[in-house]
């Protein structure tokens, strides 16, 4: 029975030599975070915030890579061909999910992607140039209606989140802005507070100390409550769009078929930082709430996305290039 057992086990050691080396010496080599995005988006600066500290828990280097393009589908698919050996993690904005009904990937998310954990969610908020009109969202809606598609809205591309609620807000309030996209959302907020774009949606973490300063003023949230990142601002289901609700989110993966060992120790890295009093003030003044779910509610969370925002996108005709 002994003699079996050691047998098994040595087939199996032969079988999957990465696995059991895996469990006790991961991370053996400086580990790569796709942020498929360029530098100064959201993504980006969260990425950014809890980088030192996952870097001194795993200790090993931990190197952002920022590649964007096509609504962050770039970066994701190299994610997706990386190998499975624990050296490569995407950390990914919400356009994951609609890119999935929208774009014609080489990739399925949760058959590529190993779910690490849900690390943020936030709202999304409307926001106007200071040189504009507007005060209030009403405004705009009226303004659009009366002059439709003379108002330009930027996002940091198409097919994004802030590009696809924005698309549900004018097919439920009768009116027509048109659509500006950019390559992510560093240039997108770069052209908003130079006034190249009189409206822009967006997350609230790029944003933020713009609205602080006077520079853009907030017409609105997406989410279904008032939220304390944007004081004073009201949710549009408050303003005339009832049960509408669209918030952004972040989470990390890592390649489908690395090793058990190896995912649930990123996992308790990631819970670990992420619990740090330090790190959980700065990415929430930022704009939007810690959650740091477990893998399973952020597999369960990333599919609902998937399925919710793919019914919206088929049942609109939204496209890639609307």
């Amino acid at each position: 029975m002994e003699r079996r057992r050691l047998l098994t086990l040595a087939a199996a050691g032969m079988a999957l030599p990465g696995v059991l080396c895996a469990q006790g010496n991961w991370p053996d080599r400086p580990i790569r975070i796709i942020v498929p995005w360029p530098p100064g988006g959201s993504t980006d600066t969260i990425a950014r915030l809890f980088q030192p500290r996952l870097a001194a828990v795993l200790g090993q280097p931990v190197v952002i890579e920022n590649r964007g393009g096509a609504s962050g589908s770039i970066g994701a698919a190299e994610a997706a061909r990386a190998a499975p050996d624990g050296s490569t993690w995407l950390f990914q904005y919400d356009n994951e999910a609609p890119n999935q009904t929208l774009m014609r990937l080489g990739y399925r998310t949760l058959e590529a992607l190993a779910p690490v954990t849900l690390v943020a969610t936030g709202p999304l908020v409307m926001v106007a140039h200071h040189s504009t009109p507007f005060r209030s969202f009403q405004e705009v809606v009226a303004a659009a209606r009366r002059e439709p598609d003379r108002w330009n809205y930027g996002s940091s591309g198409v097919g994004g989140l802030a590009h696809i609620s924005t698309t549900l807000l004018q097919q439920q309030g009768g009116f027509r802005l048109t659509h500006v996209p950019y390559r992510g959302g560093g240039p997108a907020v770069t052209a908003a507070v130079a006034g190249e774009v009189p409206l822009f949606m967006t997350n609230v973490v790029i944003v933020s100390q713009h609205i602080r300063a006077g520079t853009l003023r907030p017409l609105g949230v997406t989410t279904a409550a008032p939220t304390r990142h944007v004081p004073g601002s009201m949710p549009f289901a408050e303003q005339g769009f009832a049960g509408f609700a669209a918030p952004t989110w972040w989470a990390m993966f890592g390649r489908a078929g690395t090793p058990e060992p190896i995912l649930r120790r990123m996992h308790a890295a990631m819970a670990q930082v992420l619990r740090e009093p330090e790190v959980q003030s700065r990415i929430e003044e930022q704009g939007c709430d810690i959650v740091a779910s477990s893998p399973e509610e952020c597999g369960r969370f990333v599919a609902a996305e998937i399925e919710r925002w793919g019914a919206v996108i088929r049942d609109n005709g939204i496209r890639a290039d609307s």
